[in-house]
């Protein structure tokens, strides 16, 4: 059975999630070698974040985005591919998504230019609304 055209940008972020983890550990573990900073497991996590530069902390920051709204897309993108509905614009719609999600890191990872990737997650969100949409006009 050949894969559902969805299952490739589904894919492809989450590639992309791991590039911004490799990015996040290649940024963080240096700054906390040239910082010495020591990780105090008693303490809360936000006294270890606040000693970061702030450079460092936006890859993590944008990682952890990468963790909350994707799933409703991977859902979303997944229930599509089961019901047969993951081609046309549907995938289109999923790559959309998913170039809007990689522009959105690189702003945050980089610049973090706060309305530009407000706006980056606004689009991306619609996007994503349009797909779960759609989904629940072919399930329901």
């Amino acid at each position: 059975m050949p894969a559902s055209p969805i299952l490739a940008p589904v894919i492809a972020l989450v590639l992309w999630s791991f590039v911004m983890w490799a990015w996040l550990y290649a940024t963080r573990i240096p700054a906390i070698t040239r910082l010495k900073i020591v990780y105090d497991p008693r303490r809360p996590s936000s006294d270890f974040e606040n000693v970061l530069p702030p450079e460092v902390r936006w890859k993590a920051d944008n990682y952890n985005h990468l963790m909350e709204q994707p799933t409703i897309f991977y859902a979303t993108a997944l229930a599509l591919a089961l019901i047969g509905q993951g081609g046309g614009l549907n995938a289109w719609l999923a790559w959309a998504y998913v170039g809007l999600r990689v522009i959105h890191s690189l702003v945050q990872a980089t610049r973090n230019a706060i309305m530009v990737r407000f706006s980056i997650f606004m689009v991306s969100s619609v996007v994503l609304l349009v797909m779960a949409i759609r989904a629940a006009m072919a399930v329901f």
